[in-house]
């Protein structure tokens, strides 16, 4: 089990970063504005795919913090993401119900903080739904602090536990901090994946409590300039004879909206970059959380049969057949080096997490 009283960082750097001179750097920012401008006018284009199920949007007031999600079949799910995310004070849900088969799109039509879209268009052409969030955060979101998470994703921040989403996006403010960087880390059991036993409802936590503490490797991106975080357990476990095609594990999830920012690919880069200098794994000096991803629950067994079939989830999807095939497998995914989740406190002493300028609570 790993030392939560360890001082080395979790995170190895692969790569030191060389600033360009001042000219191309220059040229390169200018590129990149026009590129979230064609990101914006794509999505723009793109609305017209969505059709509205249950649309309640008129009472979202000024103050109100915004999730914006898209799912697919997460019936299984839901009833605790919602649970979790209104004790940490989301006020409304965005949803994009993306052809679900199961009781996804009549669930979330009972809840009354939720708004609801449904399309039937492809996932992987809308940059795997990012369009479609995007649309809505131009239409909803500006001036919102906006969670962009998937169902699959717990939002963990220091002392979450009591402090709500309100109290730190108020002190994130008080300290000019507009955006909230987080590592992923993904949760898995303690024995093969096809013995876990979860009802819905339940805390999937409980049922995947263990994570990687270490072998996070990270360099700066030559182009967006953001933390790049690769490792954990997809990496060690999938990708050992190839870590370059590691998951990516950064994201900016939690963001005071402007109707002129675009993510870039999911949650993992957005523009501008100036918002990447809030995730600084070397200093540490603002705060910073995890999404702890509960993407190995049995029922990925028969969503990875599927993905074979749809290759709905990767630019390549032939690439990552045997990423699919094994995980329809029920994979054990354990090791002895494991440490176990207990709460928001154990990341911050691992260095996975950073309290930043936030004060005691």
């Amino acid at each position: 089990m790993g030392n939560a009283g360890q001082a080395k960082s979790p995170f190895q750097r692969t790569r030191p970063f060389t600033q360009p001179a001042k000219l191309s750097r220059a040229l390169k920012l200018y590129r990149l504005r026009w590129k979230r401008r064609r990101f914006l006018v794509r999505s723009l284009r793109k609305r017209s795919e969505l059709v509205p199920k249950q649309d309640r949007t008129t009472g979202i007031k000024r103050t109100d913090i915004l999730l914006f999600v898209t799912v697919r079949n997460e019936e299984e799910r839901l009833p605790y993401f919602l649970d979790y995310y209104r004790r940490l004070g989301i006020d409304h849900f965005l949803f994009v119900d993306n052809a679900s088969t199961d009781g996804t799109g009549e669930l979330l039509r009972r809840q009354d903080d939720v708004s609801l879209w449904s399309t039937d268009q492809s996932y992987r052409l809308s940059r795997f739904g990012v369009d479609w969030l995007t649309a809505l955060q131009f239409r909803y979101g500006g001036g919102h602090w906006c969670l962009t998470v998937d169902a699959d994703e717990l939002l963990v921040y220091p002392d979450c536990e009591t402090r709500g989403l309100a109290d730190l996006t108020t002190e994130m403010e008080r300290v000019g901090q507009t955006a909230l960087g987080a590592v992923m880390l993904d949760m898995f059991p303690r024995r093969s994946i096809s013995e876990v036993v979860y009802q819905s409802g339940e805390d999937p936590i409980e049922s995947l409590p263990w994570f990687d503490a270490n072998g996070y490797r990270t360099q700066i991106h030559q182009t967006y300039e953001n933390e790049w975080i690769q490792g954990g357990v997809r990496d060690r476990y999938f990708f050992v004879s190839d870590p370059s095609r590691a998951p990516t594990l950064n994201k900016f999830p939690l963001v005071k909206w402007n109707r002129r920012y675009a993510y870039v690919n999911s949650t993992h880069q957005i523009l501008p970059v100036k918002l990447h200098q809030f995730l600084d794994l070397d200093t540490q000096k603002h705060v910073s959380g995890a999404l702890l991803h509960t993407k190995f629950l049995p029922s990925i067994m028969e969503k990875s049969l599927e993905e074979l079939v749809r290759k709905q989830h990767f630019q390549n999807s032939d690439l990552y057949q045997n990423y699919h095939q094994t995980l329809a497998e029920g994979p054990d995914l354990w090791v002895e080096t494991a440490q176990k989740y207990t709460n928001s406190h154990l990341l911050v002493e691992l260095g996975l997490i950073s309290k930043g300028q936030l004060p005691e609570n």
